[in-house]
């Protein structure tokens, strides 16, 4: 399963999703989506979700598609 690396690492969230294989970006951006419900149900005002996770994900199997569909 995909796993986003620790913040101390110097590479950015766009270079680790490139990275990732096919499946495990699904899996990450599935993640994403379990993490951001368990938040909005919880409500938790001490920790706020970034939507920037789903862009980046969302960009990158944009681009990964339209690649494959140019082959």
């Amino acid at each position: 399963m995909g796993q986003y690396a620790n913040f101390n690492d110097h590479h950015t969230l766009e270079e680790q999703v490139k990275n990732l294989a096919d499946e495990e970006l699904l899996d990450f951006w599935e993640e994403t989506q379990q993490l951001a419900r368990m938040l909005d149900q919880e409500e938790q005002a001490d920790f706020e979700y970034n939507p920037e996770y789903e862009r980046v994900i969302l960009q990158e199997l944009q681009y990964r598609t339209c690649f494959k569909s140019q082959f």
